[in-house]
């Protein structure tokens, strides 16, 4: 098969493709207009988040047999349409799993430990103990929203706090042994900690809004290692004024464009605020940005496609 590749990924991704007998092409340059007038010629893609693959693409992609993205989320790819088409759809989430697990841990540790602000505040000559004294995870209970292979990890993380782990899910029965599965209305009463774990869809955008953050009995901790889009920013700074959130850990930003490019070119007061307040911990989209995950998800998707057609 001839892929062509749209992303710059881990090498392993050309040379076991080239192992297959596959033919590679790389174009990490080209426009979406561009490459739309040779993508007839290829059986397979290879993308990270360059461009969205939607109709119009896949209508002039007309040998395509697989898509291969690299990452979790396939919110930049029309999936009805391509499952329409026959393409086979490989994702990566186990590729990262770990990675966003052990971040959003320790997004969490540094949050309820003030250890951002006590770092900044000690290189700077201040000693102040009292102001930083932290508060321990030990006996809270921690909520995760969407138990797929992020939230599974991250409650696996848990293991050892001796906390109480629940998961809310859209799909029934996915609650194991390291997490137990509930309805929304326990969930918002026994929530001290609130992991995001879900994909961006219809149903999660805007997810985290007032109406929602008002509804939980206890203030909590917010961690969002998903999507930023499923956080209503300016009513996460309400909740966080108003102490009903304590503190936020986000890995990823509503303002995000989908190439992650320019984010500080926008200056909402939400985001003006988010980044001055000592109580919330902000880091680039990487929570599964490791180097050991780059490896993974080249393989993860090598595997997939290998399984699929060879």
């Amino acid at each position: 098969m001839k892929v062509l590749h749209l992303d710059t990924n881990h090498p392993l991704l050309l040379e076991q493709f080239s192992e297959l007998g596959f033919e590679n092409d790389e174009d990490y340059q080209s426009t979406k207009e561009q490459v739309e007038k040779k993508i007839h010629l290829y059986d397979g893609i290879v993308i990270r988040s360059r461009f969205t693959i939607d109709q119009q693409f896949l209508d002039k992609a007309t040998n395509l047999k697989f898509i291969g993205r690299v990452g979790a989320g396939l919110e930049n790819i029309d999936t009805a349409y391509a499952k329409q088409k026959g393409v086979f759809l490989a994702s990566a989430p186990e590729g990262n799993r770990n990675a966003v697990g052990e971040h959003a841990l320790g997004m969490l540790l540094s949050l309820m430990n003030k250890m951002n602000k006590a770092n900044r505040q000690v290189k700077k000559g201040k000693w102040d103990r009292e102001g930083n004294r932290g508060v321990e995870l030990e006996g809270k209970t921690v909520g995760i929203i969407g138990y797929g292979n992020m939230g599974k990890a991250f409650a696996r993380k848990l293991k050892g706090f001796d906390v109480e782990v629940i998961c809310y899910d859209i799909i029934g029965g996915v609650g194991d042994e390291n997490a137990r599965q509930v309805g929304i209305m326990e969930f918002q009463q026994k929530s001290d900690v609130v992991s995001l774990h879900v994909p961006q869809t219809e149903l999660t955008l805007g997810m985290v809004n007032s109406e929602f953050i008002e509804g939980f009995h206890n203030p909590f901790w917010l961690i969002n290692t998903a999507r930023g889009k499923c956080v209503v920013t300016k009513d996460l700074v309400e909740g966080l004024k108003s102490g009903k959130v304590l503190g936020a850990g986000l890995d990823v930003l509503e303002y995000e464009k989908k190439s992650f490019e320019n984010m500080f070119a926008q200056k909402p007061k939400a985001l003006k605020y988010l980044r001055k307040a000592k109580n919330v911990l902000l880091t680039p989209h990487v929570a599964g940005w490791t180097v050991e995950s780059k490896i993974k998800l080249a393989q993860t998707i090598v595997d997939k496609v290998k399984d699929r057609f060879c």
